[in-house]
């Protein structure tokens, strides 16, 4: 069971939030909080595998709310939900610990999927925001490799490839025909082949060879 806390100043969203967790056998919500400050104490209090955080908030916002739980509670996973997908919110969340980034016009599957993304130690990401990522990483002067990643199969390859096009999990598996189960092994392998932390560097060393 994954443990669920929101926060959110919107008590509406909260509530629709809420809904879309209960009815997923596997997420339990253990507590909501309106603000930063409010999110900071519950987190102490409940420790919940997964805190969806929302970055606008009075008081305390979502930026300073995820740095100070996770100085607390390092293995806490911050999954940001969010109306501003901009860079002035994007990188100092990240900066601030968030392992993902959503959007708040996300689909309720993939606002699922990242949940248990989260909890698994993934980092989900709305696709034009890793995309944006990829981008900037690139137009900084990302370092390029010479054709394929050497040491991956053809099947990690085409899987690492989906991933830097900012394909979640779901969708390479629809895309290439096979189970999410052996999606999620791929990606392992690959996180392990290439020394990769999360998908977020995945996505950049497959744009390294991209003009």
């Amino acid at each position: 069971m994954i443990r669920v806390l929101l926060v959110d100043d919107q008590q509406l969203i909260r509530a629709g939030l809420r809904m879309l967790c209960d009815a997923e056998p596997d997420l339990e919500v253990v507590g909501e909080a309106g603000n930063g400050r409010e999110a900071i104490t519950l987190a102490a209090r409940l420790a919940p595998d997964v805190i969806v955080m929302d970055l606008r908030m009075p008081g305390v916002d979502g930026i300073s709310a995820t740095s100070r739980v996770l100085a607390e509670r390092p293995a806490t996973r911050v999954l940001v939900l969010t109306t501003f997908g901009d860079d002035d919110h994007l990188y100092p969340a990240l900066t601030a610990g968030a392992c993902g980034f959503l959007l708040k016009d996300a689909p309720p599957a993939e606002l699922l999927d990242g949940i248990r993304r989260a909890a698994a130690g993934d980092s989900p990401f709305s696709r034009d925001v890793l995309q944006r990522l990829v981008r900037r990483a690139t137009d900084a002067g990302a370092e390029r490799r010479r054709g394929p990643v050497e040491g991956l199969t053809s099947r990690e390859q085409d899987v690492l490839d989906l991933v830097g096009e900012g394909l979640s999990n779901t969708e390479i598996a629809e895309r290439l025909h096979i189970g999410i189960t052996t999606v999620k092994t791929h990606i392992t392998a690959l996180m392990t082949k290439t020394s990769s932390p999360n998908r977020v560097r995945l996505a950049l060393l497959a744009h390294r060879d991209r003009p």
